[in-house]
């Protein structure tokens, strides 16, 4: 393995529990819905079956929409995991895994550490909360309730809004899950604290995060997935 400067840096500093490692990915196509089938495939092939840890986040990777249920892969997709430092000789065996996400073909490549970067503004593609009771008129309302709620379990501070998607309206989007679909929204977080914004990047929020949801990234970030 390489070691980076940003290893060094990890070895001399034990006060930085959490790490974020990013793996290019090689292939041509994905499901743009592909949380689910991508926790399953990294279940089943790198963990041989066992539980995925429950102090591991997993984004969804990255892509052009085609806007027929499909993202084309490019030099700027990636795969990214946050998880505590003392497991990156466990996450850097990813490297040249081959995944098969529902017949899509991946291959995992160049890994890159780094540590969360601390932003006052924090934006998720998707957070998702048990919302199966509510009707869609008042499921933003609720929504963003459960936001908060959770925002105060974790001693946090800041704005929350619901974001909006590229036609203007609410970011409201969903995760199929075997033959189940889970609604959320995407998610702008502002005002944040560098504590809080470093808390809420290794913390998630919300539910189904070994599923890319919850994963929260600075708002300057380019996310070119629809």
């Amino acid at each position: 393995m390489v070691v980076t400067e940003c290893d060094r840096e990890q070895q001399q500093d034990n006060s930085l529990p959490y790490v974020e490692l990013c793996f290019s990915v090689i292939g041509q196509t994905l499901p743009a819905d592909h949380g689910y089938a991508l926790y399953s495939a990294l279940k089943q092939t790198f963990l041989a079956g066992k539980n995925f840890p429950e102090d591991v986040l997993l984004s969804s990777i990255s892509g052009l929409p085609d806007k027929q249920g499909k993202i084309y892969l490019n030099k700027f997709s990636q795969l990214r995991l946050r998880f505590p430092a003392e497991k990156i000789q466990d996450w850097y065996r990813l490297q040249n895994l081959v995944l098969n996400i529902r017949g899509h073909l991946i291959r995992l490549v160049r890994p890159k550490l780094a540590l969360p970067m601390a932003s006052k503004s924090l934006k998720s593609r998707l957070v998702t909360f048990n919302l199966k009771e509510v009707n869609n008129h008042e499921m933003p309302v609720h929504f963003l309730e459960s936001c908060q709620k959770a925002l105060n379990n974790l001693d946090i501070k800041c704005q929350v809004f619901i974001d909006s998607d590229t036609d203007g309206n609410l970011a409201r989007r969903a995760l199929k899950i075997k033959e189940k679909h889970v609604v959320g929204f995407g998610m702008v977080v502002e005002g944040l604290s560098e504590e809080d914004s470093i808390k809420l990047q290794t913390n998630g929020l919300g539910g189904r995060k070994h599923f890319g949801c919850g994963w929260f990234f600075p708002t300057n970030e380019v996310d070119n997935e629809a």
